[in-house]
């Protein structure tokens, strides 16, 4: 079927695009943490149920103890530090300037592999990494403009507190993608990616338990709860985000290269501006989708 992998990605696009509309949603309703503990324990239910249907077991006990390891602790840094600062930001900043940060997460990751893990990387590649900083600090840094009340238009205003939860955010991706792949490599080859999750998903969980039990602050998962609004966007966002989305980027790499898949799947800071303009009201400037573009092109740079 012509272009079915590119479709795939789009889908995957769509998808994670989706999803972080309804954890914003959520996150305006009952706060961040609270979130995060619902949608971990959403995804490993979904993870838990495919992998009792395709190996007849709850979890992969069968993975080799490192590998246990390292992503446990991938989940610790990823889902657990990481995804509250990226709660944070979504609520400071908004969709649009958090999921831009986000992009930063790849070139990152890079820098990360080539300083731990020896990988190596030609001029072009370190361009790509360049333009991408490029257009997301061109984002960043540019300044508030009044725009006419006849317009109806709300201008979002970046707060340092909310950058400096983006960047957060992306470490704790970088690093966690940096431990993921150094987890899920054996002498075998890699490991099964969905089950890998699941035990970053499961550490990530037990971290939020003994959080919510230190500082005593099961109070604010159990008001959560009784959001109805804010369970079901979060179920939501877990389902079409976490789930459905990681299903269909591993799918998608079976039909498209590597780097040609990671491009589709860097779009979203450009499919996030519809939704900020016409569901937000949010005013993005032309030097906002300029930068945009441009660092989606320094990932497409990064992957070539």
């Amino acid at each position: 079927m012509p272009f079915f992998g590119e479709a795939i990605a789009l889908a995957t696009v769509l998808c994670w695009t989706f999803s972080v509309q309804f954890f914003a949603a959520a996150s305006r309703e009952v706060g961040a943490i609270p979130v995060n503990i619902i949608r971990i324990f959403v995804a490993l239910l979904l993870f838990s149920t495919l992998l009792l249907y395709r190996e007849g077991i709850l979890v992969p006990a069968h993975f080799p103890l490192r590998s246990w390891l390292f992503l446990s602790l991938s989940g610790v840094i990823g889902f657990f530090i990481g995804d509250i600062f990226l709660f944070k930001a979504l609520v400071e900043l908004g969709p649009r300037l958090t999921m831009l940060i986000q992009s930063l997460a790849a070139p990152t990751a890079a820098v990360f592999g080539w300083a731990f893990l020896q990988e190596n990387y030609n001029p072009l590649q370190w361009l790509g990494m360049a333009i991408t900083l490029a257009g997301v600090s061109a984002v960043i840094l540019e300044r508030s403009k009044e725009i006419s009340p006849a317009r109806q238009l709300t201008v979002r205003r970046v707060s340092y507190r909310g950058v400096i939860w983006g960047f957060a955010a992306m470490l704790g991706q970088a690093g966690g993608l940096l431990l993921s792949k150094t987890g899920m490599r054996t002498e075998a080859g890699y490991l099964d990616a969905f089950s890998a999750t699941q035990i970053r998903a499961l550490a990530a969980f037990v971290c939020f338990v003994a959080f919510f039990t230190v500082t005593g602050k099961w109070q604010d998962v159990r008001l959560a709860l009784t959001n109805r609004k804010a369970v079901v966007f979060t179920a939501i966002g877990a389902t079409i985000g976490p789930f459905l989305g990681v299903s269909l980027s591993l799918l998608a790499l079976h039909y498209l290269a590597t780097g040609i898949a990671c491009t589709f799947f860097s779009l979203v800071p450009i499919c996030i501006i519809p939704f900020s303009i016409y569901l937000y009201r949010e005013h993005v400037s032309v030097r906002a989708l300029g930068g945009a573009v441009t660092a989606v092109f320094g990932v497409y740079l990064l992957m070539a």
